[in-house]
């Protein structure tokens, strides 16, 4: 396959498709079996194991790691309060608060275990932390993760994305072994119809591999590109939840 595709291309198809699925969960609430919500959320699936990719990326780009996880914290507290305004979650201000309605899942957005993702992939390849220690973490990272979208899966996909750098095929291997877990314990414990459309991050594969390591000849674009998703995740969600508030 003709790899055609830098990273703002790839960035823009994962928007993309998380808005796509965004306004699907809009437009048809709840777990609604009909072919075309199923089908727009089919799309949705590509965006998280983009992002899973690309953060990895930046974990061997970035000039100051220490900036880029805290930038990725920060972002995840913003995208909480959107995450939650935009959900059929929310019922007041207590909505924003974890574990107020006894929910277990999806307690938080996405970009929780992202950020964490990029701790974990940092303590594992850490030749200053032993190798009980690394377990312990990664352990701990798996509980603090847990109750959000994706769940500690994005974080492991992170994790073994990073450490498989050069190894495309193992890559996606081990990102799909995580993404089955996923999907059989959405399957048993949310809904039947949508643990199997989980599995649709495989359509993601022939997009990231496609990727030709650059990020895109325009400085310009490129800087825009850093800041987008990070800005664009928090705001679509709080426009959606406004739509919501409207309807």
């Amino acid at each position: 396959m003709k790899k055609v595709l830098n990273s703002n291309t790839i960035k823009f198809i994962a928007i993309a498709a998380m808005t796509v699925d965004h306004i699907a969960w809009l437009v048809f609430p709840g777990y609604d079996d009909g072919i075309i919500p199923v089908v727009l959320h089919i799309i949705g699936r590509l965006t998280c194991p983009i992002m899973c990719y690309f953060i990895a990326e930046g974990y061997c780009y970035t000039k100051n790691i220490n900036k880029y996880t805290l930038r990725l914290f920060a972002f995840a507290i913003i995208s909480h309060f959107a995450y939650m305004f935009a959900s059929s979650d929310f019922i007041d201000w207590k909505s924003f608060i974890p574990f107020y309605y006894g929910d277990i899942f999806n307690q938080t957005s996405v970009m929780w275990p992202l950020a964490w993702g990029l701790v974990m992939l940092r303590a594992v390849n850490s030749e200053k932390i032993k190798p009980g220690i690394k377990i312990i973490i990664v352990l701990l990272i798996c509980i603090i993760t847990f109750p959000s979208d994706w769940s500690c899966i994005a974080s492991l996909c992170i994790t073994a994305i990073g450490t498989n750098r050069g190894n495309f095929k193992k890559q996606m291997l081990w990102m799909l072994f995580y993404v089955a877990v996923y999907s059989v314990v959405y399957f048993f414990a949310l809904d039947r119809l949508y643990g199997i459309i989980q599995t649709g991050v495989i359509f993601s594969i022939p997009v990231i591999m496609m990727y030709n390591g650059q990020r895109g000849h325009n400085p310009e674009m490129n800087k825009i590109m850093k800041w987008l998703f990070y800005i664009y995740y928090p705001l679509h969600l709080f426009i959606i939840g406004y739509v919501q508030c409207i309807l």
